[in-house]
């Protein structure tokens, strides 16, 4: 790559890293309003509480919470440390994206799945829920995005992306059915699907290995979680963010595993 070349795709990664440090903290507000049902957009964000409203000058992600200590500027309360790091989480996770695949026609449905993902992950944390708020417009928006990057790359796999969908449906589907509802929740298997349409679509090697290593993931760190004491026996575990982890790994090495994984089958 020639020094212009690199410049240029370094403005473009931190751009799309500063957008989303924007992006993640809108997150901190989503995160904390939607599983209380309330909306996102109003009333303005405010200091929970002193109910100030933050200033713009406040607002900017990460900056303002170093400046100002982490504390409120009116009441001088404490700013959970959970804010900046969800907006910096968003931006490296931005970042990283736009690294992997450059200005590609796929890179925004990425950037919305991942910014899906990092409020998905806190809220599952926080509530054990996957709120259909968030799961159940992003279908829409995610084919829509998906439909976009196929026009503009001139090609879409329609039939392994939706194939994908419905692997993923009918594995989570099953061991809800299987368990009776008491090993996989609902909202687990609405995202399931949400989760095999964007593999899907990048190739069959990233939507089987993120269907494998949510569990593989889910596993080892019960496991880990099991035998330091954190939790109990029969004590629920958080799926959400295991899919979400094993979705990223997919993203990130899915392609070359599968074509590592087949090769190795073609000489056996």
């Amino acid at each position: 790559m020639t020094p212009v070349g690199a410049a240029a795709a370094g403005v473009f990664v931190a751009g799309v890293g500063a957008l989303g440090l924007v992006v993640g903290s809108f997150l901190t507000v989503v995160v904390h309003r939607v599983p209380a049902g309330g909306s996102v957009v109003r009333p303005r964000w405010a200091c929970p509480a002193c109910a100030s409203p933050i200033r713009s000058r406040d607002n900017v992600p990460v900056v303002s919470w170093v400046l100002l200590r982490g504390r409120c500027r009116s009441c001088a309360a404490v700013v959970p440390w959970r804010y900046p790091c969800v907006e910096a989480a968003t931006g490296l996770l931005f970042a990283g994206l736009a690294v992997l695949h450059g200005p590609s026609a796929v890179l925004p449905a990425l950037l919305y799945a991942g910014a899906v993902g990092v409020a998905l992950v806190v809220i599952d944390l926080d509530h054990h829920r996957l709120p259909d708020a968030i799961v159940l417009p992003s279908y829409p928006v995610l084919v829509a995005l998906l439909a976009l990057a196929g026009a503009l790359s001139g090609t879409f796999p329609a039939a392994r992306t939706t194939l994908s969908a419905g692997l993923w449906l009918a594995v989570y589907g099953l061991i809800r059915v299987a368990t009776a509802g008491r090993g996989m929740g609902l909202g687990d298997v609405k995202l399931a699907g949400l989760l095999g349409l964007l593999l899907g679509w990048l190739g069959w090697g990233p939507s089987v290995l993120g269907l494998l290593a949510g569990f593989v993931v889910g596993g080892v760190i019960g496991l880990a979680l099991l035998a330091t004491g954190r939790v109990g026996r029969g004590a629920g575990i958080a799926h959400g963010p295991f899919m979400l982890a094993g979705a990223g790994l997919a993203v990130i090495a899915g392609e070359p595993v599968w074509t590592a994984w087949l090769g190795l089958l073609g000489r056996a």
